[in-house]
């Protein structure tokens, strides 16, 4: 049996997920007023531009450029983003995977850097060699012509609680002018002492799934929701509201990166201008 489109995205790999959005996004019913009064403390977006820009800057405030750790744009494609994109809307930037994952990472098919078998151990992990300096060069080149005031880092679930690990976060974050809100989102298996201890050394906002864990430390919070257990599930009712509740007064970031990410932002959204 022919399978549809939607199906055949469906079989696609998490790393996909924007695709996958960006279809849903465009059914009939997940259209929405432009004219929600968001929460001015609470920003709420996806993890990606779900829907094609124009669109998705009639409706949102915020987005987290995804681009930037696959293959970031050239300053200029940043730079015409800014221009098109609302005066009050923001960006937020992934730091590129050569930061952060090592050179044997799948996700490594999406970037166009020619990395010889020699090199691959000079990337990832934040490491203090000149491949991971340029990365971060290249990265905070885009989040300076987005305007951008956070940046995120996602470390792999290879990346745990290890000393040289350890010695390398330290030795990459002490070393950066804070010229952004520096966000860290540990996949590893860290212990929440280590990684409070570690937040609050370094100066950095720790990145939970409030449906996974614990925000342990920083402000603003800045929530990533992964669709836990998987990203193809969409959240319920009942759990945006425990989500506003959990945020209460608090400054934050929510960021959605579920199969559903456009339609729970914007159910989102509307459930905190409710509130307002």
């Amino acid at each position: 049996m022919k399978r549809s489109l939607f199906e055949r995205l469906c079989s696609l790999e998490p790393d996909m997920r924007d695709v996958i959005s960006e279809f849903r996004a465009r059914e009939p019913r997940l259209a929405a007023p432009s004219s929600v009064k968001w929460r001015e403390d609470v920003r709420v977006g996806c993890c990606g531009f779900a829907g094609g820009r124009g669109a998705y800057f009639s409706r949102f405030k915020l987005v987290e450029i995804q681009q930037t750790f696959y293959q970031p744009p050239s300053v200029e494609t940043a730079r015409r983003w800014r221009r098109e994109a609302p005066p009050d809307f923001e960006f937020t930037v992934k730091a590129w995977q050569l930061i952060t994952h090592p050179a044997q990472s799948p996700s490594y098919a999406r970037t166009r850097v020619d990395i010889s078998p020699q090199e691959a151990e000079q990337y990832g992990f934040f490491r203090p060699t000149p491949q991971v300096k340029e990365a971060w060069q290249r990265t905070r080149e885009i989040a300076k012509a987005l305007r951008a005031r956070v940046v995120v880092f996602q470390s792999p679930a290879q990346f745990g609680e290890a000393q040289a690990n350890i010695d390398n976060l330290r030795g990459f974050f002490k070393g950066l002018e804070r010229e952004f809100i520096m966000v860290w989102e540990p996949r590893g298996g860290w212990q929440q002492a280590t990684v409070r201890r570690l937040c609050r050394e370094l100066d950095l906002v720790h990145c939970a799934d409030p449906f996974s864990g614990e925000q342990l430390w920083g402000k603003p919070a800045y929530f990533r929701l992964h669709g836990h257990p998987h990203y193809r599930r969409h959240y319920s009712d009942e759990e945006l509201r425990w989500l506003k509740d959990l945020i209460g007064e608090r400054r934050a970031y929510v960021l959605f990166n579920n199969i559903t990410m456009y339609e729970d932002a914007l159910k989102f959204g509307q459930l905190l201008a409710a509130q307002a």
